[in-house]
């Protein structure tokens, strides 16, 4: 099962036989035995190139699995005994990484003396295989079929605006009343997006022309503080605002769903130990188990 998995990863009979140290008629003579125990072609092969079949390829991804659980298994058991150790280079959004995560990291550097962070504050979806991260942290109401997750929490988006704001505009009672109002809106991009709230069991959209939009929450949370409008945002943003009196928390009976705190990983792999105690310890200050997605 190893060596067809080599096999299949580079995509030649030699370069396997030559990274194993053993002739290539050892190679073939083992691929074969295990097509015949099989009783199914797993490989065609010819002059330039190998091909995995349908029923190879369905095969090499069960092997896959089986050897991830077994390195999991054996690293499981070694590791118990040693202290976690190594670099982790993290993408976290800006906002949520300042507020939530930024307070609690001394907490775990102490509790985890020999684990080195390297921590990259961005709004933007990276590439994490391409720019060699090893986790970034994802808030979203969903996320696409795929992706490799494990959720951490969630956070509500709160509707907010200053009592002096709403002294002199009024304060809506539904959502199709934001027309008449100045909204500050959240973009990754230079374009207008909707605010979205849910009426009646259903995801509803208002488009209202943005006084200001931003690509950071806290600038647009800020511009509310000082009247300039309504704002719809996280409640690690808006909470000590609200607490404070400074905001007011408006349309509470049509708020979205929570979003969810997702922990994204570069693929379904095994972890490494540093990686897991990070994982878990974000999930215990974020209030989830760490479940898989």
């Amino acid at each position: 099962m190893t060596l067809f998995v080599r096999v299949a990863d580079l995509g030649s009979f030699a370069a396997a036989a030559n990274q194993l140290g053993v002739a290539r008629s050892v190679v073939t003579r083992q691929i074969a035995a295990l097509e015949e125990h099989l009783g199914v072609k797993l490989i065609v092969r010819t002059t330039r190139k190998l091909t995995l079949t349908s029923a190879g390829v369905d095969y090499l991804d069960k092997c896959r699995t089986i050897l991830d659980l077994v390195e999991s298994a054996e690293a499981d058991v070694m590791e118990a005994r040693l202290t976690p150790r190594g670099n982790l280079r993290i993408a976290l959004p800006l906002s949520f990484g300042l507020k939530r995560i930024a307070p609690v990291l001394p907490r775990f550097l102490q509790s985890y003396p020999e684990i080195a962070l390297s921590l990259d504050f961005n709004d933007r979806q990276q590439n994490l295989i391409d720019e060699g991260i090893d986790m970034s942290i994802r808030i979203s109401p969903r996320l696409d079929p795929g992706i490799v997750a494990r959720k951490l929490g969630e956070t509500r988006l709160i509707a907010v605006a200053s009592p002096g704001y709403l002294q002199q505009y009024g304060h809506p009672r539904h959502p199709d009343e934001l027309v008449t109002h100045l909204a500050l809106g959240y973009t990754a991009k230079a374009s207008n997006r909707p605010l979205e709230f849910w009426v009646e069991g259903k995801p509803y959209s208002v488009y209202v022309p943005f006084r200001m939009q931003a690509n950071n929450g806290d600038a647009l949370v800020e511009a509310a503080h000082q009247g300039m409008g309504i704002t719809v945002q996280p409640d690690f943003i808006v909470a000590g605002y609200i607490e404070r009196g400074t905001l007011v928390p408006l349309l509470e009976d049509y708020a979205r769903p929570p979003l969810g705190i997702y922990a994204v990983l570069p693929s379904s792999r095994y972890l490494p130990q540093r990686m897991r105690v990070w994982i878990e310890f974000l999930a215990a200050e974020l209030g989830q188990g760490a479940t898989k997605e």
